[in-house]
């Protein structure tokens, strides 16, 4: 059955910590019971052989998967309702095009991408790679809104951007202001991509804390909601000005969680389309 509604498209994005292993815990039940049009993971951790056809090609799905070359890493995939128009994987990054951390699609009106950015840590090469990344990519999200533009489309980059911009966007910020994620620079660099995108999320709720989308496995952190909110729809203008709503699918209690990071929605309505096909 098509569920590619017109006027109305419910895109989802979460880092599943292992697609394999989330898949034991709840995701397929989880993806059954989805209302989402698009759904974007990362670190899904694994080669599509390697996945359970209920899992890694679901009935009902367009499935793109876009592996790292380096086995059990990062990975990223797009699940969509009807079957893409385009398909590009990497963003044309001699170092990481097969690095299993973006891949986008062409939908009517709309190309959908999900990102996986590096984590980094401080004083490591990891952090290092997280800042070439970071340069890469910022070029490339200006020249594809450019392009969107001049076909008439609009951008929505979803994903685990791995940095907290503001303060309200985690919980313990005084004590992380000199860890990977929430570095000065790291936060100009997203507050430079949203000068030409909006955070959805941030944008239809702008006077709360969080709401947070990824808790630490250690300690209490879910419990205590000491969380970090860098699960991100970050679209271009025209499209955020639709959404209607954005919520984070806070699983009810520590047991239920599936993943460290809990499934981030959005959904944009723009009434006035037919139905399209699957």
């Amino acid at each position: 059955m098509c569920r590619y509604r017109a006027g109305v498209l419910t895109v989802t994005s979460v880092n599943v910590n292992g697609l394999r292993a989330a898949a034991k815990k709840g995701f397929v039940e989880w993806l059954a019971g989805t209302d989402a049009d698009v759904v974007c993971l990362q670190e899904v951790r694994a080669e599509p052989h390697q996945l359970p056809a209920g899992v890694g090609d679901p009935e009902g799905w367009h499935v793109v998967h876009a592996p790292a070359a380096a086995k059990g890493r990062a990975g990223v995939s797009l699940y969509t309702r009807r079957a893409p128009d385009r398909v590009a994987i990497g963003f044309g990054s001699e170092e990481f095009d097969t690095s299993g951390r973006y891949v986008e699609v062409d939908l009517p009106g709309v190309t959908v991408a999900s990102l996986y950015l590096p984590s980094g840590e401080v004083g490591t090469p990891r952090q290092e790679e997280k800042e070439r990344f970071m340069a890469e990519f910022r070029t490339y999200l200006t020249g594809l809104k450019e392009r969107a533009a001049a076909d008439g489309r609009e951008v929505l980059v979803c994903g685990d951007w791995n940095i907290a911009h503001q303060e309200p966007d985690l919980k313990n910020w005084r004590g992380n202001r000199k860890n990977s994620g929430f570095l000065p620079e790291e936060r100009a660099w997203l507050g430079q991509v949203l000068d030409e995108y909006t955070d959805v999320v941030r944008a239809l709720h702008p006077d709360v804390e969080g709401p947070y989308s990824w808790w630490s496995y250690r300690g209490r952190a879910f419990d205590n909601d000491t969380g970090w909110r860098i699960d991100l729809h970050v679209a271009t203008r025209g499209l955020a000005r639709k959404a209607v709503k954005a919520y984070v699918e806070r699983a009810a209690s520590h047991e239920e969680r599936w993943s460290d990071h809990a499934p981030v929605t959005c959904v944009y309505d723009h009434q006035g389309g037919s139905d399209s096909a699957c």
